[in-house]
């Protein structure tokens, strides 16, 4: 995804009041974004939901990325 992608993305969010999901990684893809732009941290916040897909912003500020919010390959919704 385009810088100018997540930027349409994120400027189309609509909702008033923010939204977190906490994803744990399953991927090895996955857990190499955790570890390095995520901070390890799971908590990210919901920035649009599409066709059956979350799109997330991590805390940290440094990684967005789309999840199908069941059976997704890379991530986990934890509680």
């Amino acid at each position: 995804m385009t810088f100018v992608e997540v930027e349409k993305t994120m400027n189309s969010m609509k909702t008033s009041k923010t939204e977190f999901i906490c994803v744990k990684p399953k991927s090895s893809k996955a857990k190499n974004r955790f570890a390095n732009q995520m901070d390890k941290f799971h908590s990210c916040r919901v920035e649009n939901r599409q066709d059956g897909k979350v799109f997330l912003a991590s805390i940290s500020g440094k990684y967005f990325f789309w999840m199908n919010e069941s059976n997704d390959d890379h991530w986990e919704v934890i509680k």
